[in-house]
């Protein structure tokens, strides 16, 4: 079995680690902090599981993003340890200022190192933390370096890794190691990969945003004429399907999906394999789903208690979870009507103050409503401020497309702050400055495209 010592893990990070876990040994109390999604909530309940096992009282507080209002929380924080997971990479400076030891385990692009703070970021090693190792994925490596006996945990990590779509072309990097080590253990089960959601097939359909079916998803009367053409009664659930049953109805979904325009590229990714967590008796796509709604609807508490094992909590995380897809729903049968998506040269984008769930649409639309070769961008604005969250495909991405510099950029060209992942970015700025923004967003992909064609 899979352990660090025996591992090809870089001895840097077993060092740095090690220095974390012995920091945490030498507290009585430790500070934590994270991020709102599911890689932030599996992280974090990652390491407060570990902290509870290891006798030691703790606190986790959980922020939506790092911007410099929370980033001053941070700082005015009375204990002597913190530890920051999922969030930091963009703060290592101010961090370094801080006279508490800190540490940070995060995965985002990489803003220089730390001989102060015990940081530890996939990008140090070589390893794409887009893909290849994510917070949970550090958080979990410094739990078992705190005590091997926490390799329980590794489902938690699958289920962050699924949160932030690393599954998608399958185990890289660190990732790989937290897999293998499950799969090991009897942790985690691998299941063939199929279009057919998991779970009651009619209830799943009724919800299903990926895949979003055209004319299926969110509608029963599409829904019981799909299943009567594959021949398969409604009451049926995903793990009661034969072989022939799954590939008949499979190829169904693949053909519609097809007419509606789906990429290859996605389609491919639909295909993906699953990944069962026998002791939660769900898969971890399903689980980070459970969690992500948790901290979405504003409830990151129910999420925490739900990632540490309590019943009454995991049931509440899938109560929301099935409120916030069917509303969900409703926000995608808004855009899907043709107009509501705007298109401008190099991007394209939608406004979803009245809807909410910015980053998930933005996902959808990018896959399923609009232009496959524009990244998507989506904008929820108040009276005052504006969020934003943009969401790109690996071959805009083999075109030259970066969203965090994009977004990096563009809301700080209005007086705002951004940045994320190549693939997937956010940021914020005044509301004031919406169309002024685009018009700079636009451009700058126009210019990366352009840079990469030069090359």
């Amino acid at each position: 079995m899979s352990s660090m010592v025996d591992s090809d893990l870089p001895s840097k990070l077993l060092s740095i680690l090690s220095k974390a876990a012995d920091i945490v040994r030498g507290h009585n109390f430790i500070q934590v902090y994270s991020h709102y999604d599911a890689d932030g909530i599996t992280a974090a309940s990652i390491v407060g599981k570990a902290l509870h096992r290891a006798g030691k009282e703790y606190r986790i507080t959980i922020f939506p993003t790092l911007i410099d209002e929370f980033m001053q929380v941070i700082e005015s924080t009375p204990s002597e340890c913190v530890i920051v997971t999922d969030l930091g990479a963009s703060y290592i400076d101010r961090f370094e200022k801080m006279t508490c030891e800190v540490i940070v385990l995060d995965h985002h692009t990489l803003r220089g190192d730390s001989e102060k703070v015990c940081y530890a970021n996939p990008h140090m090693f070589g390893v794409d933390g887009m893909t290849s190792g994510c917070g949970a994925t550090m958080a979990f490596l410094f739990a078992i370096a705190m005590d091997e006996r926490n390799w329980d945990l590794a489902p938690l990590a699958m289920a962050g890794i699924a949160g932030d779509r690393q599954h998608l072309n399958g185990m890289s990097g660190f990732n790989t190691f937290v897999f293998e080590g499950a799969v090991d253990r009897g942790l985690v089960k691998p299941m063939s990969g199929s279009l057919i959601p998991i779970g009651r097939l009619y209830d799943e359909l009724l919800i299903s945003t990926d895949p979003y079916i055209r004319g299926v998803s969110g509608n029963r009367e599409g829904i019981s004429r799909l299943l009567k053409d594959a021949g398969i009664p409604e009451d049926r659930g995903y793990v009661d399907l034969t072989e022939e049953e799954s590939i008949r109805l499979s190829s169904l979904i693949a053909i519609r999906l097809i007419q509606q325009g789906v990429s290859r590229e996605k389609l491919e990714e639909l295909a993906r394999t699953k990944y069962y967590l026998p002791g939660w008796n769900t898969d971890a796509e399903s689980l980070s789903s459970f969690l992500n709604s948790c901290g979405r609807q504003n409830m990151p508490s129910v999420g925490i208690g739900a990632g540490m094992g309590d019943p009454d909590c995991l049931k509440q995380a899938k109560e929301l979870d099935n409120t916030s897809r069917k509303q969900l729903m409703e926000g995608i049968k808004v855009l899907d009507n043709g107009e509501s998506i705007i298109q401008m040269e190099n991007i394209q984008w939608f406004d979803s103050s009245s809807t909410g769930f910015t980053g998930m649409l933005c996902g959808t639309v990018m896959s399923y409503i609009g232009d496959p070769e524009k990244p998507t961008i989506g904008i929820n604005a108040s009276d005052e401020n504006a969020n934003v969250s943009s969401r790109g495909t690996f071959s805009q991405l083999a075109k030259g497309i970066d969203l965090a510099e994009a977004m990096k950029e563009g809301c700080a060209s209005v007086g705002g702050e951004g940045g994320g992942h190549k693939i997937a970015a956010g940021g914020s700025f005044k509301s004031e400055k919406r169309e002024e923004f685009l018009k700079n967003v636009d451009a700058i992909v126009g210019r990366q495209k352009q840079g990469k064609s030069a090359s």
